[in-house]
């Protein structure tokens, strides 16, 4: 069932990583076309959600990235707490790798970026832009290779993707909220309060923990807590048990949910998100736009530390005997799939808006990303096709 369902997910990730491509490059060209206007004028346009006279009224990218994000990271929630309970994180043995090659991968690209960002004031804000990998563009890059990459390297990517997209919960939770409001705060610790009793009465219907969810989210976006987090709490709520009989276990509330969710993030909110932050207006940009400090230092945070950060800690963890390697992958792969975690895309666009909230460095955040995301795609899909063939005996791991 564990591995049905691992199998189910990838083929997802991979079709909606060529569905998030295409969003992309429609951003793009729409962005740089006649009709560009329109672009701007659609994603400022206000939207308002009243009852009574109270609600919230937003530009609609703001309702893109704190409304439909918080969808995705409800997604990200639920994967994280299968992964870790009952998949490819359950065990110490099994987290021990991408958990390893995570860290290291969060923490040389925000070097790489300090380096060269700590030249203009204020950039040092954006440090955590590089830090994150895309799951569906990787994955969709991965399956074009087919079975030219073992197995074990597909499964590995995806643990250290979902361990990336953890550390980045927790980098915007600690250094990306402001200006907390005490009595929304309150707010949300007794939704998140009732989530918990919730889960702890055995509830299985969703639909009370999905309208407890929606007051936890009003109440994170009007605390200075990201909103996109109150998706994460939910998910974490979410029990993963369902009843005594095989067929109930199957339809546990969060595999019912989580399989819901899967396509509508895949092909339609990340696509949308894609297409309403990948814009990247081209004209005056010239090849010395991608020499200042900021995209510089994403581009090589994300082409450079990302792949550095990866692989040196795999190789450190399996020279100590910590770990071994995914079975029947060679070093050459491993380096591969070390380059395509240097996919930021959409976790590191989504970071940038929260790191420089001003227009003055949007298109700085999307030309960096974009030029480190593309680079990587590109070089991590040559370095697997041409390490096709060259295997190495798995190493062992010490005990």
């Amino acid at each position: 069932m564990a591995l049905t369902r691992l199998g189910g997910f990838l083929k997802t990730e991979s079709a909606g990583g060529v569905v998030l491509m295409i969003a992309a490059a429609a951003a793009l060209i729409w962005a740089n076309s006649p009709a560009a206007p329109l672009y701007d004028a659609l994603l400022a346009m206000p939207v308002a959600v009243t009852a009574g006279g109270v609600g919230l009224d937003k530009a609609l990218i703001l309702w893109i990235n704190d409304g439909l994000m918080a969808v995705f990271f409800l997604l990200v929630g639920l994967e994280i707490k299968r992964e870790a309970l009952e998949g490819e994180l359950s065990s110490r043995a099994k987290a021990m790798l991408p958990g390893i090659a995570a860290l290291g991968g969060m923490v040389v690209p925000a070097l790489v970026y300090c380096a060269f960002a700590q030249a203009e004031p204020g950039a040092l804000r954006g440090w955590a832009i590089p830090a994150a990998t895309d799951i569906a563009f990787a994955v969709g890059v991965l399956a074009l290779l087919g079975r030219r990459v073992p197995p074990s390297l597909r499964v590995f990517l995806l643990a250290l993707a979902i361990m990336d997209d953890l550390g980045a919960i927790v980098i915007i939770a600690v250094f990306y909220s402001h200006g907390l409001a005490p009595a929304a705060l309150g707010l949300a610790a007794l939704a998140g309060a009732g989530l918990w009793l919730l889960n702890r009465a055995g509830v299985r219907s969703l639909a009370p923990y999905l309208l407890l969810g929606l007051v936890l989210w009003v109440c994170v976006l009007k605390s200075g807590i990201h909103a996109t987090l109150a998706g994460v709490a939910l998910a974490f709520a979410i029990p993963l048990r369902g009843g005594q009989g095989e067929a109930e276990r199957n339809e546990a509330p969060l595999h019912r949910l989580e399989h819901a969710l899967h396509p509508w993030v895949a092909f339609g909110i990340m696509p949308i998100f894609a297409l309403a932050n990948a814009g990247v207006p081209l004209a005056g940009i010239t090849p010395a736009s991608l020499l200042a400090p900021v995209p510089l230092g994403i581009a090589l945070g994300l082409f450079v530390g990302k792949q550095a950060g990866v692989f040196l800690a795999v190789w450190l963890a399996v020279r100590f005997g910590l770990v071994g390697l995914p079975a029947g992958a060679s070093w050459r792969q491993v380096h591969g799939v070390a380059v395509l975690t240097g996919i930021g895309f959409t976790m590191s666009l989504f970071i940038g808006t929260l790191a420089f909230p001003d227009p003055a460095h949007a298109v700085a955040v999307r030309l960096g990303v974009l030029a480190g995301s593309l680079a990587s795609a590109l070089a991590g899909y040559a370095l697997l096709r041409a390490a096709e063939g060259r295997r190495t005996r798995p190493v062992a791991v010490a005990s």
